[in-house]
């Protein structure tokens, strides 16, 4: 893998407080808004707040994935609920809190801290997480699951 890489996003305005988000590599476009706490905000549209947040998820789960894989973890099931806390520090608005809760299953009792371990190593090797100010802060869960009874 490459030292460097570049990652371009475009944002066209349309109207009000919303406009298109758009990559030239991704096919698919998505509007994007003020949220509704805000003056002129716009309920039901993806804000940058929640792209804020949906970054260190998701950064979260395929940092997991990669980590996982190589470890050879054998897992059923990952789903991050994340919490991003909006406040006033120092008369500026900024996301100072993430909080996430990603709820791990697995097959294997004895691979419950194998699998916690590499929850906790992949939340810190988070490109996303490394690279803002906010504080991120993991409750990760293990559930054991019969393998047999998912489907």
């Amino acid at each position: 893998m490459d030292a460097e890489h570049y990652y371009d996003v475009n944002l066209e305005w349309i109207a009000d407080r919303k406009g298109n988000l758009s990559a030239p590599e991704i096919s698919q476009e998505f509007e994007v808004a003020t949220p509704p706490e805000f003056t002129g905000g716009m309920p039901d549209i993806w804000s940058p707040e929640h792209l804020f947040v949906a970054s260190v998820s998701s950064c979260l789960m395929t940092t997991f994935l990669a980590i996982s894989e190589y470890s050879k973890l054998e897992y059923l099931e990952l789903k991050v609920k994340a919490t991003g806390k909006l406040e006033k520090v120092d008369g500026k608005f900024m996301m100072s809190k993430v909080t996430l809760n990603p709820v791990l299953t697995i097959a294997d009792e004895s691979k419950r801290a194998k699998a916690e371990r590499i929850l906790h190593k992949s939340e810190a090797a988070c490109l996303i997480t490394n690279s803002v100010k906010s504080e991120v802060v993991m409750n990760p869960e293990i559930i054991i699951k019969d393998e047999e009874l998912v489907s």
